[in-house]
Order: structure tokens, then C-alpha cells, then sequence
């Protein structure tokens, strides 16, 4: 068990690390979770690296909160949607399998991925002038679905809210990143919250991979905001290939 616990914590510092800067880091924890826990139920796998990812982004958020200027009326927004829709998710989670979404999402991290590598600009124009009305609703479909996603899958999520907030509502990276950790910080407590209520959390791991987590997210956050808009879409497209590579590994594997 000792073992256990120093793979999953170096796996969950990674985590917060690289989810502070572009989100993703669910890409390291959770193989790595289903590896280490194997012999566990899948939803209670779940259920407990969503403790260390609250702990990770809550440390970062932190951060961004006090270097980055946040649009509230729409974080408001945005967060009481995501939780209601991660709560959803991991609802569902609990009494179906998650397989079948897998081959969808990877169909949208290729996209991700082109779209990135040829927009060189992405991300690192200062940020569009959007007229609120449409930066609200963009909030609020974007965080139903990707807060549902974060609860029934997961992996990647703080990447596509990244994505969602520069595309459809007009931010830079760096504001991006910011709002993106708050909602991302409601989808997880949105499915904490199911969870709790279903007894699912392993805490002899979740609790020693939270407090590596939010050491990583505290490190990260810093980086972010040191370096700025070009080091974040370098990285940001690193971990979109990567959760890219992830996914086709498992929806290839299914079919051999």
C-alpha cells in the first residue's frame, strides 16, 4: 500500500502541475489510478482522484485569483452549471459504462489538436470584445456539457474549458485559464458531492494525493502567470496530443 500511495502521489502532483497551466492533468492521474487500484470498483477509482483534482484546482484558482481579473456575473454563471451538470454525469456514471463516449471525444481531440497547431495565434491575441449576452450563453451550454462530461469521463476537461472560453467567448489564454479553474473547480465539487452522498471516496489514497496535488497546482498556477500566454498554448497543445494518444489507445484497444 505504501508503494500505492508514492506512485499515485507523484502521479498527482504531475497532475495539478500541468491542470493549472492548461488543464489536462487527469490525463496522468486516472490511467495511472487504474493501474495502481485496478482491483478497485471503477466509480470508486473515480470518485477518489476527483478529491486531489478539487484540492489541485482550489490551490491554483487561488492563484489566478489573485494576479488575473475575473468577469464574476459570468464565472457565477458558469460554476452553478457546471456543478448541477457534473453532479449529473457522475450520477450516471454510477450505474452505466463510459466506454461508448470515448470514440466521440477522440474525434473532437483530433480536431482540438489541428485546430491549435494551425492557428498560431490561438489563444495569444488580446481578448475579443464579445457581447455579454452571448459570452452568457455561450457559459452556460459550454458548462452543461463539459461539466457533465468532467463527471462521467473526466480526463481533459480543463483543456476544453480553456478551449470554450477563447473560442466562443473571447478571452486570451491567461483569462481563459483563470475562469477555466473556476468552473473546473465546480464540475469536482459537483461530483464529490454524488460521490460523497454514495459512499464511493477510497480516502487512504485521496487524502495523501490531495495535498500533492495542490502542491502541484500551486507550482503551476505561478508558471502560468510568470510566463504567460506563448508558454501556456506550447503546453497546452502538448497535453492535447497527449490526452489525443491517450484516447486512441483505449478506443483501439476495444476493437482488438
Amino acid at each position: 500500500m505504501t508503494l500505492q500511495i508514492i506512485l499515485l502521489c507523484a502521479a498527482a502532483f504531475a497532475a495539478g502541475f500541468i491542470d493549472a497551466i492548461v488543464g489536462g492533468g487527469g490525463l496522468i492521474q486516472t490511467p495511472l489510478s487504474f493501474v495502481v487500484l485496478g482491483a478497485q470498483p471503477a466509480a470508486a477509482i473515480l470518485a477518489t482522484v476527483k478529491i486531489p483534482s478539487f484540492c489541485g484546482t482550489a490551490m491554483a484558482t487561488r492563484q489566478y485569483l489573485r494576479q488575473v481579473r475575473i468577469r464574476w456575473p459570468l464565472a457565477v454563471v458558469s460554476t452553478a452549471t457546471a456543478f448541477f451538470a457534473s453532479f449529473g454525469g457522475s450520477l450516471l456514471l454510477t450505474r452505466v459504462p463510459n466506454v461508448h463516449f470515448k470514440p466521440i471525444m477522440l474525434v473532437v481531440l483530433i480536431g482540438v489538436a489541428i485546430y491549435t497547431f494551425v492557428k498560431k495565434d490561438f489563444g495569444q491575441r488580446p481578448a475579443r470584445d464579445v457581447p455579454f449576452p452571448v459570452q452568457i450563453r455561450a457559459a452556460v451550454l459550454s458548462s452543461l456539457l463539459l461539466g457533465f462530461y468532467d463527471g462521467f469521463i473526466g480526463p481533459g476537461t480543463g483543456s476544453f474549458l480553456i478551449m470554450a472560453f477563447i473560442l466562443v467567448i473571447g478571452f486570451d489564454f491567461l483569462q481563459a485559464s483563470a475562469h477555466a479553474k473556476l468552473t473546473n473547480l465546480a464540475t469536482n465539487l459537483g461530483s464529490i458531492t454524488l460521490f460523497l452522498i454514495k459512499g464511493k471516496i477510497l480516502w487512504a489514497f485521496a487524502l495523501p494525493m490531495a495535498a500533492a496535488n495542490a502542491c502541484g497546482g500551486y507550482l503551476g498556477a505561478r508558471l502560468a502567470i510568470a510566463k504567460g500566454n506563448r508558454f501556456i498554448r506550447v503546453l497546452f497543445l502538448v497535453v492535447v496530443l497527449g490526452t489525443l494518444l491517450r484516447f486512441a489507445y483505449d478506443v483501439f484497444r476495444g476493437f482488438l
